[in-house]
């Protein structure tokens, strides 16, 4: 049996108990064995509080034991103070005398520097255990720290016959429920385990949604509108409902919203793919684009995207459908059903393709 590989299976389970609060930081497990028997676990359960080492350490009831022990952690130990001391200086100061280590951080501030820390202090590394289980834990992560950008999840519903958004009648047009309620359950859970979540002005005007987290115990994402023409009515439930989560990209500054909304200015020809680079700079590491069309469509033409989730509805809309949904070239890697709801989840991201930088 390969013990190293025993504990961190065991770290990685602990690691993904994170998965609602830890964005946007990584998810990682720790585990720390004295001859043969853990002594020790933890996982990095919410931004800001103590990392996988810190509560694997603290919860070690004889810590005249660790300087015979070793720690296995799911990734790099940090090497700098952020919110948080450097946790390879928790493992020195310790004595911890071995660290076995699934993968190497992608951040720019850790990459590399963590193993280096804990070897020039005589410990004995090892790293590169179950490292693709390891890295397969955290792709929103990763992908942000390596491409410089946030994880890019798209999701729509849609009719059988392909039309998204409103049913055209000889009034008003009114919004199409494509979804049973368990499915918009379901959506709020993906909202949840987002950074932010994305709009264009059009489903603003049309909706006025509050893009919150009312159907799922979660953190709410930060609220991003992207309305280059300044059309968003102040009154708009994104301005008067928790503004200070609120990132507004615009043509011009606008002063009938209230400050308290940040706002950034942008033109007709600022790309996509800038916007999604001034929120990786924000310390945005995933972002869910929930529509409309043309935006959805914007992010597939410039391969701006890592996963879709498309739900498509049993029934057509025919000539009341008013306008069409985007369309995914790609093959979906599975599907399921919800209710009589079809859901295709599309991949366009592989880890194995994307190294450290």
């Amino acid at each position: 049996m390969n013990y190293d590989e025993k504990y961190m299976r065991r770290a990685i389970q602990l690691a993904r108990n994170g998965m609602m609060f830890a964005s946007p930081n990584p998810m990682v497990g720790a585990v720390i064995v004295h001859d043969g028997k853990i002594i020790g676990e933890g996982f990095h359960r919410r931004c800001g509080e103590g990392h996988a080492e810190v509560n694997a350490v603290a919860s070690v009831t004889q810590p005249e034991l660790l300087p015979q022990s070793t720690i296995y952690v799911t990734l790099e130990p940090c090497s700098h103070y952020g919110k948080t001391p450097p946790c390879a200086q928790l493992i020195i100061d310790k004595k911890i005398p071995r660290a076995v280590i699934g993968t190497l951080d992608p951040f720019e501030k850790v990459s590399g520097r963590g193993v280096k820390m804990l070897q020039e202090a005589g410990i004995e590394v090892v790293h590169g255990i179950l490292e693709e289980e390891c890295r397969q834990i955290n792709p929103r992560f990763i992908i942000a720290h390596t491409l410089h950008r946030p994880f890019i999840t798209l999701k729509w519903a849609q009719s059988k016959d392909g039309f998204i958004d409103h049913i055209r009648t000889s009034q008003t047009p009114y919004a199409a429920q494509f979804s049973p309620p368990i499915s918009s359950t379901f959506v709020h859970k993906l909202r949840a385990t987002h950074d932010a979540i994305m709009v264009g002005s059009n489903t603003i005007i049309k909706d006025n949604p509050t893009l919150n987290c009312r159907l799922w115990n979660g953190n709410s994402p930060q609220k991003i509108i992207l309305d280059r023409k300044g059309l968003v009515p102040s009154f708009a439930n994104v301005f008067t409902s928790n503004p200070e989560y609120t990132l507004y990209f615009t043509a011009k500054e606008r002063n009938d919203i209230t400050n308290i909304v940040n706002q950034t200015i942008i033109n007709e020809s600022t790309s996509l793919h800038t916007v999604m680079s001034i929120l990786y700079q924000r310390g945005i590491t995933s972002v869910l684009i929930e529509g409309g069309t043309d935006l959805l469509q914007n992010a597939l033409d410039n391969n701006l995207w890592d996963i879709a989730r498309v739900e498509t509805a049993p029934f057509s809309l025919g000539q009341k459908g008013e306008k069409k949904a985007p369309k995914i070239t790609h093959s979906p890697s599975t599907s399921i059903y919800i209710d009589q709801n079809r859901v295709d989840f599309y991949t366009n991201y592989n880890l194995s393709r994307v190294k450290n930088s």
